[in-house]
């Protein structure tokens, strides 16, 4: 009963039942082939096979992912919709949530990108624009003590938080979703950290759009990353020299917010607006919400969905 009305409804995991059923059946064999390599990766008094069985099999361990991603759901409510301990649930988000930031994201059926390098040779390919943008996510602060515990504060909202770059092309389609980093991290250095400036300056011709955070980029990557226009006078503008200025501003900003949007359908996945978890799995959380969302924009755009 709980399966057949968490595939039913859209509304529980955001995704359609044709999404679903891919998912289950690209991951179903991968999780067995993990499951079965664990098995028999330690010494056993016993043979692979023998004992308890599972209660929960992948499938309903999929769909328990997909409820928490989406909602936030705590493991004990889960645990009770699926008649299980806590602890089971527990065990099945960290064996499938891997599995699914493993996946990238889907531009078409059967085509994934799941490195930076990737969606810019796609970009060139194309003949599209990339976005980029940072996007924070408010985590739990670090107990009292660690070093590292200051690390998180994010300068420009003032909370304990991490930090993902998000890079959509100029339709808003999400391409890349990179692995987290501590909320103190400016986003110019979390994209010389990714090795955007590398690609960008040594591979093919790519406009990539970024904001006012991002500026001195451009000047490192040949012109590649494209940012808002610099202030030319601090005091005194002439009329003519501000019109030009806003105008340009807004330009560069009608074409930008498109990676604004992307971020926006990210975040209403609950995981993704505060998570009260680990911030170890955060970089697997956003990779798997970023992979799950282009894969159900791949199925609403495809040409027998739009007929």
């Amino acid at each position: 009963m709980t399966r057949a009305a968490i595939v039913g409804s859209r509304r529980i995991t955001g995704l359609s039942a044709d999404v679903i059923a891919e998912l289950a059946a690209d991951l179903g064999p991968l999780w067995h082939e993990r499951h079965q390599a664990r098995l028999v990766s330690r010494p056993r008094k016993r043979a692979v096979g023998a004992g308890a069985k599972y209660r929960l099999v992948f499938v309903d361990r999929l769909l328990a992912t997909l409820v928490h991603l989406r909602h936030g759901v705590t493991h004990d409510v889960l645990a009770c919709w699926f008649n299980v301990d806590r602890s089971t649930i527990t065990r099945a988000i960290g064996e499938i949530r891997p599995l699914l930031a493993e996946r990238g994201c889907t531009i078409s059926p059967g085509v994934r990108l799941r490195t930076l390098a990737e969606v810019i040779d796609h970009l060139s390919a194309t003949g599209k624009t990339g976005i980029i943008d940072g996007s924070e996510i408010r985590v739990r602060r670090p107990a009292a003590g660690r070093k590292d515990r200051d690390r998180y504060i994010s300068g420009k909202n003032k909370q304990n938080a991490v930090k993902t770059m998000v890079l959509t092309d100029e339709d808003g389609r999400l391409l890349f979703s990179s692995p987290t980093t501590p909320g103190s991290c400016a986003d110019i250095t979390h994209a010389r950290q990714l090795g955007l400036v590398k690609l960008l300056a040594d591979g093919p011709a790519v406009e990539i759009l970024a904001d006012a955070g991002y500026q001195g980029l451009g000047a490192q990557t040949g012109g590649r990353v494209v940012t808002p226009p610099h202030r030319k006078f601090k005091k005194n503008a002439p009329d003519w020299y501000e019109e030009m200025h806003e105008r340009q501003r807004k330009a560069h900003s009608s074409r930008r917010i498109r990676v604004e949007h992307g971020i926006a359908h990210l975040k209403n996945w609950r995981a993704l607006a505060r998570h009260l978890g680990r911030r170890e799995h955060m970089s697997d959380m956003v990779q798997a919400v970023a992979g799950l969302l282009s894969h159900q924009q791949t199925v609403d755009l495809s040409p027998q969905r739009q007929r």
